[in-house]
């Protein structure tokens, strides 16, 4: 396998492009030579297959998506944490709407279901301990809360905007982060456990 990182890197971001507009059914090896303007066979040096592709996706995406450090200086405020998020997804629509094309393509796929959610689990209790340690309002199952609901408010958002459009979506995450992380609150027990 070819080992340049700069090629590999645009050759994941080809992928991510062809997976986003043409679904998992389009993602081929020639695909993404052809999207990446590059010889025919280019893709299959640097991946031994489409499933490995598919995996490498999956973490071109965290990459593309790790938010810029200066994102996170200053003060924290939930709400205001919530809408960056969500200003990121619209301006890397294609990354996410590949990371939906790879979440259904997990359902046919036990090995990529498993990869998926061994990374996104992993993931998510790094956000849960980070939130935490910054002494942000909430607790763990008031993050996870967030979480899931934001889950929901980026779809709708991906595949239908217009369903969006007449709420005031930012309203709205100001109103979930006061509900979900209460300031100064009750904590709520883990699931599972006795308030």
């Amino acid at each position: 396998m070819r080992q340049n990182p700069e090629r590999r890197a645009a050759l994941l971001d080809a992928a991510i492009e062809v997976l986003a507009r043409e679904g998992s059914r389009g993602l081929t090896l020639r695909a993404v030579d052809a999207e990446a303007s590059v010889p025919t066979g280019t893709t299959s040096n640097y991946f031994a297959n489409r499933g490995q592709l598919l995996v490498q996706i999956l973490h071109r995406t965290r990459e593309r998506l790790t938010p810029d450090p200066a994102e996170l200086e200053g003060p924290l405020d939930t709400a205001v944490l919530l809408r960056r998020l969500l200003a990121r997804l619209r301006r890397e629509r294609s990354v996410h709407v590949a990371m939906l094309e790879l979440r259904l393509e997990a359902t046919r796929r036990p090995e990529l279901q498993v990869e998926l959610a061994g990374f996104l689990g992993a993931e998510l209790e790094q956000n849960i301990a980070g939130h935490l340690a910054a002494g942000l309002p909430g607790d763990r199952a008031g993050v996870l809360l967030v979480y899931f609901a934001m889950q929901g408010l980026y779809l709708d958002d991906l595949t239908l905007p217009s369903l969006l459009a007449p709420h005031p979506v930012d309203d709205l995450i100001g109103v979930m982060a006061d509900r979900l992380l209460p300031a100064g609150g009750r904590q709520a027990a883990p699931p599972g456990q006795p308030a």
